[in-house]
């Protein structure tokens, strides 16, 4: 992938972990970037990386929103599906017909969609099935996005996601706030991704857009969750977390659904497709870098 990439202006919706990654690394080369907040309190800190931001609660949309992707070039979708679907599409669907001046429309699903695969590789082309209600609303959005790419020739690409970590959002800080759980399931394996992994291959992307296609985006290194909670307790000089097996487990649906996905994710299409080479391979980087920042 090219170090640079020529500026251009970038609107978000949905300004939150993963897209106030690739915000970052855009706005240091001249980039323009605003979107949508729903929650008051993260608008303040948004603003500060030089993001311009605008409330928006999936219902009504102002006119400075429609303003704002008339200008940009290229549009990142991160608001995950709602029970009635994709409030992007509820609301600008006549008006996505008419965004032809966008040069590249990214939208952020899961590997969730193929649910179990019973510690398989599963790649881009695998079937899909999914265990969680969110999951299967994510397939339906990710069809309705494609659908403007085959019926009006938008230039939509989806990136399905592993279990995303970084800079605040992570295992070390799971341990130290004592939220940290190791919970045992013989054979289960997670596959995960760094978010400014996730940002490079965003951006690798825009610089190589190439509409309808579905990109699997993880690290190297699929590996049971409790070896990673070892792992982080060892950098952390910490005691570990008690053993629970999964079947005694409490655990929400959506937690429920990610254990029964036993499942190794290929990340070779972004590889070869966009010449994204990792910067955090594997968990164990990944956790050593963080663990330097703490």
């Amino acid at each position: 992938m090219p170090k640079t990439i020529s500026p251009g202006n970038l609107f978000c919706f949905g300004l939150g972990f993963s897209s106030q990654a690739l915000a970052r690394r855009l706005i240091s080369k001249d980039w323009a970037v605003s979107g949508t907040c729903r929650d008051s309190k993260l608008k303040e800190p948004i603003k500060k990386l030089g993001i311009s931001v605008y409330s928006y609660d999936g219902i009504q949309a102002s006119s400075k929103i429609y303003d704002a992707i008339r200008k940009a070039t290229h549009l990142l979708i991160s608001i995950p599906p709602q029970t009635s679907g994709d409030v992007v599409l509820e609301q600008f669907g006549p008006d996505i017909l008419n965004w032809n001046h966008l040069k590249w429309i990214g939208y952020i699903s899961s590997t969730g969609v193929y649910g179990d695969a019973k510690g398989g590789w599963v790649n881009e082309t695998s079937a899909l099935n999914p265990l969680t209600s969110l999951s299967f609303r994510r397939i339906e959005v990710e069809s309705s996005w494609l659908e403007y790419y085959r019926d009006y020739g938008l230039p939509v690409m989806i990136f399905r996601c592993a279990g995303i970590y970084g800079p605040g959002r992570n295992l070390l800080l799971s341990i130290k706030n004592g939220k940290a759980r190791r919970i045992n399931k013989k054979g289960l394996v997670f596959s995960r991704i760094h978010v400014d992994d996730l940002a490079q291959t965003l951006e690798a992307s825009m610089v190589r857009p190439q509409p309808g296609e579905i990109y699997n985006v993880s690290d190297d290194h699929p590996s049971p969750p409790r070896e990673t909670v070892e792992f982080a307790c060892g950098l952390l000089n910490q005691a570990l977390p008690p053993l629970i097996s999964y079947e005694s487990a409490k655990l929400t649906e959506t937690a429920r659904g990610f254990y029964k996905a036993n499942k190794k994710v290929s990340n070779e299409k972004i590889k070869k497709n966009l010449g994204v080479r990792l910067q955090y391979p594997d968990y164990r980087i990944g956790l050593n870098s963080l663990f330097d920042q703490l």
